[in-house]
């Protein structure tokens, strides 16, 4: 099978490439303006597929075709929203010589549009599809997820790519050039405008029982979502899409420029890709994670739902997610299925469980959460359909049926370092000791629960809360002045409390200081067992504490 690339070697391109790497039976034409980069790329791949280079300029490709004709043509070039007013002429000319067509498009007016050439694709009896990417094949499969029972009233979404994953230069042209431009999208329930990059919104990514990212600031941004998804809701009050890329203070000056730009004072700004381009490449620092959630709120059976569904993508595995769709119609294609003729945007092009079959060969984590009432469990609002894989004993412990006490003996270990003996004194941690007698006891309030724990008769207690705002999804734990927010990380039966955030008296404390040391929960033998370290890097270990605990 015979798939010519435009842009073969670049960063969307060049990453399908790689993702069809096990594939013998392909044989890549890696096609762009440089031969010397097409050769470069083809020489340093490493794969089962055959790659070849090739010149060519998008603007030669009907020329191209009379002389070669591949299985399938993929615009990976861009930027589609600079097409100009023939913008379709890679189509149209892939289509007059019988040829499929895919692309990357991410402008709205661009993939929306490509339906003008649906009676000729038919009658061609080939298909061209377009903005087969993430924005909206995956947004759009997951929404009709989230949307089986439920009448849809309102649509958010937003990707947020790892700081290490690099951004295509033309990609950046893209962004900056909507930045303070008009942007169609559906509001109140009609179709109206808001400025690119000028509305923010922030939200923590969290498929349950994973480690989230930490809270992301998130800025409209002009996908093709935000026109083929509102037809097939007849319901929708309203949709809204997004992209958190970091570090956040390079986006909030890019917010700020958008803003200004809005107003009419400042020209496009298209001139300052290259910079932004640049110093986004540059600075790369955190973790080396990305993300992407949508969330759907409507009226089900019951009344008013809202879901989200959550995605994290571990190290370099995140990037590769925009090219998987054109991936998987290519599998599809090798097996001898093929998509319905004609032209249209990709929206319907593959279902959620199309993607989860890529995603398992990944570090790639899904996940749905539902918001539950205040009354429901705490450990189970943040846990999420999670909380049902505990342990028995530990969800047994973590269902509160009024004041209840938990009683077993724990060996604890302290500190020696003075500063680790001062924070011990504060924060009445228990002496050091063997088979010493615990009890814990549990008293909930007002959703949240206070824990008293007596240690051979000196006690101490905290109090947990569901985090919101910049701690959603964490549980917070106050201890006097001290506020930590903990991730619930559920892995092979036990469950880690890891440290994301903290607070002194409210005021956010540093993260390069925040408590280390592991804490997690299990039940070997069937007997609820903690494990619990407080140890910072000032002060080492504070203290330490493991043992067992059985209900009263």
């Amino acid at each position: 099978m015979k798939i010519l690339i435009l842009g073969g070697y670049g960063v969307f391109g060049g990453r399908l490439v790689q993702l069809l790497a096990d594939l013998p039976e392909l044989s890549l034409l890696i096609a762009g303006r440089s031969l010397t980069k097409a050769q470069a790329f083809c020489d340093a791949y490493q794969g089962a597929s055959k790659l070849t280079p090739v010149l060519l300029d998008r603007a030669d490709i009907a020329q191209h075709l009379r002389i070669d004709t591949p299985d399938l043509i993929v615009d990976a070039s861009g930027p589609f929203q600079n097409y100009g007013d023939d913008r379709y002429f890679v189509a149209r000319a892939a289509i007059e010589h019988g040829v499929p067509y895919v692309d990357f498009a991410d402008a709205s007016d661009f993939v929306a549009g490509l339906s003008t050439l649906n009676e000729q694709a038919k009658t061609a009896g080939v298909f061209a599809l377009s903005g087969v990417s993430s924005f909206p094949v995956l947004t759009a499969a997951v929404v009709r997820e989230l949307a089986k029972d439920i009448t849809v009233e309102t649509i958010t979404g937003g990707i947020a790519p790892s700081p290490y994953a690099g951004i295509g230069l033309n990609v950046m042209r893209a962004v900056v050039g909507y930045a303070g431009h008009p942007i169609a999208l559906t509001r109140n329930g009609a179709r109206t405008t808001a400025k690119g990059l000028t509305e923010s919104r922030r939200t923590t990514i969290a498929p349950p029982g994973e480690l989230p990212l930490y809270n992301i600031h998130f800025s409209l941004v002009d996908v093709p979502d935000l026109q083929v998804i509102p037809p097939d809701y007849p319901n929708l009050d309203s949709i809204w899409m997004g992209a958190g890329p970091v570090p956040e203070i390079l986006h909030r000056m890019l917010n700020l420029l958008a803003k200004v730009r809005g107003r009419g004072l400042l020209p496009n700004l298209v001139s300052a890709a290259p910079l932004f381009y640049k110093i986004l490449n540059l600075m790369k620092f955190g973790e080396h994670r990305g993300g992407m959630f949508v969330r759907v709120t409507g009226t089900g059976p019951s009344g008013p739902v809202e879901r989200t569904w959550n995605l994290l993508a571990e190290g370099d595995d995140g990037p590769l997610i925009p090219s998987m769709a054109i991936e998987s119609i290519i599998r599809n294609m090798v097996k001898g299925k093929f998509p319905p003729t004609g032209a249209r945007a990709a929206t319907h092009a593959l279902e959620l469980s199309d993607y989860d079959a890529l995603f398992t060969r990944r570090s790639i984590t899904t996940g749905i959460r539902e918001t539950l009432h205040e009354t429901a469990p705490l450990y189970h609002r943040i846990l999420g359909p999670a909380f049902d894989e505990l342990p028995a004993p530990l969800r047994d412990l973590h269902t509160p049926k009024g004041i209840k006490s938990w009683s077993g003996t724990a060996t604890v270990t302290r500190g020696s370092n003075p500063l680790a003996k001062l924070a011990a004194w504060i924060l009445r941690l228990p002496k050091a000791g063997r088979d010493v007698p615990v009890t814990v006891t549990f008293t909930p309030q007002n959703g949240t629960e206070k824990w008293e724990r007596n240690f051979g008769g000196q006690t101490f207690h905290s109090i947990q809360a569901e985090g919101h705002g910049r701690n959603a999804h964490l549980l917070t734990e106050r201890f006097g002045p001290i506020t930590v927010s903990l991730a619930l990380v559920l892995k092979n039966g036990e469950l880690d409390l890891v440290p994301r955030r903290w607070a002194f008296f409210g005021l956010p404390l540093p993260t390069a200081l925040l408590p280390q040391g592991r804490s997690y929960e299990s039940a070997p033998e069937g007997k609820f067992t903690f494990d619990v370290q407080f140890k910072t890097p000032l002060t080492g270990l504070i203290a330490a504490y493991r043992g067992t605990l059985t209900k009263d």
